[in-house]
């Protein structure tokens, strides 16, 4: 295969491009993860998450896994075979939850969703009320639905939970929104959160997180499902000095910490609102092509990635391997319910103007040349998107 000149952009929701300052940060020598220097390593990732997190009560537990891995402990460690959970379909991903939940032998009752929007806090208020026996130990949410790109109004859901005065933990997966889409776990009162190295992190993939409330804990201590390498209880010992009761992801820690230090150098408000304006200027010039964004919610659309409608009988894979020939972009692809009826773009992680619009660029490229049909001038009314921003800014600051 002849080389391509120039990088490669990524520009699926992740995994996201690693900045060289971690992937430097990673390639550092390994060290003994029980000797007497890595103590401090963990311990500044540790800690260090529960600030992503906005936790100071919670406890933070990483593990050498995928997303999928958290997932996992996150049940394990809270509900046993029989219990019922109330799950929210935003998505593939909060599908494959379920599906999960079902494989580990939970009752998993779903309630059906468009794929259009995030979790209905009110849907989920009048099935909680209908439970007068409790029989529902968790609620489960996707944070931000990646397969969709729409974000679940979280400290809705809470209220919706309090409003029906029911016990049922609440646990939000939130891989693709944590360090990129706000996520406020002691305020919202998040009982587990599940997230992922390879989204807002800016990390490669191999690590995964559970936040977990102390309302979550006491029910791991007692309850739960059998479980070994899942067990919260017992990482709560060995974390406390740094450490953990297996080989931990050396080099992925080292590469956590500055992805830490980088998201707080730059301030996560900052952040979340520069990922929010990157949504808002791809969302514009998907409208500004006459193309539908999938997500129809106002006000749930997602800073992450924007997910966007092919017109009928067009190919969004066809389209997406046209851009990636002729632009050297790879777009994310439809999951499940939208295959090739979707593609999405992603702008989070370590991303700027300039990166944005050379990725619209492309897509609008493609467009042309795979015949999708289409009008002129998306690009430009996301640079009219971002130049407001910028000038609105500025004016606030004088």
């Amino acid at each position: 295969m002849a080389r391509k000149a120039g990088r490669h952009f990524l520009q699926i929701p992740g995994p996201s491009a690693v900045p060289d300052r971690i992937l430097h940060a990673i390639v550092r020598q390994t060290i003994d993860h029980r000797g007497p220097d890595f103590a401090a390593v963990g311990q500044t990732a540790l800690e260090g998450m529960k600030t992503i997190f906005k936790t100071e009560a919670g406890h933070v537990f990483i593990y050498p896994a995928s997303g999928t891995g958290a997932w996992e402990a996150a049940l394990v460690n809270t509900v046993k075979e029989g219990d019922r959970v109330l799950m929210y379909e935003t998505g593939h991903f909060a599908t494959l939850w379920n599906k999960m939940a079902s494989k580990l032998g939970v009752e998993a009752e779903f309630i059906e969703g468009d794929w259009r929007g995030g979790a209905d806090p009110d849907a989920i208020e009048t099935r909680l009320r209908a439970d007068t026996n409790h029989e529902i130990k968790a609620v489960c949410v996707v944070h931000n639905e990646t397969s969709t790109g729409s974000v679940s109004p979280i400290a809705q859901v809470r209220a919706a939970i309090d409003a029906a005065k029911h016990p049922a933990l609440l646990m939000v997966d939130s891989i693709s929104g944590l360090a990129s889409v706000d996520f406020r776990f002691d305020e919202w009162g998040v009982d587990v959160c599940v997230s992922g190295s390879q989204k807002g992190l800016m990390l490669p993939p191999g690590i995964s997180f559970n936040a977990v409330s102390d309302k979550a804990m006491a029910v791991a201590r007692t309850g739960g499902m059998r479980r070994s390498y899942w067990d919260w209880n017992d990482m709560v010992g060995p974390n406390a000095t740094g450490y953990f009761p297996y080989t931990p992801g050396t080099n992925m820690l080292y590469g956590l910490n500055e992805a830490i230090a980088m998201l707080h150098e730059e301030g996560l408000d900052a952040v979340f609102a520069r990922h929010a304006r990157h949504g808002a200027a791809t969302r514009a010039a998907v409208r500004g092509w006459g193309l539908e964004v999938l997500c129809a919610q106002q006000g749930q659309e997602s800073g992450v990635l924007t997910a966007v409608l092919m017109p009928e009988g067009h190919s969004a894979d066809g389209f997406r391997k046209t851009v990636l020939e002729q632009s050297d972009i790879s777009l994310g692809n439809g999951l499940s319910k939208v295959a090739d009826k979707v593609f999405r773009i992603g702008h989070l992680g370590d991303f700027n103007d300039a990166m944005l619009l050379a990725t619209l660029t492309g897509v609008e490229r493609g467009l042309t040349r795979a015949g999708v049909p289409h009008q002129k001038g998306g690009l430009d009314a996301a640079i009219e998107v971002l130049d407001t921003v910028d000038a609105s800014a500025l004016k606030a600051a004088e």
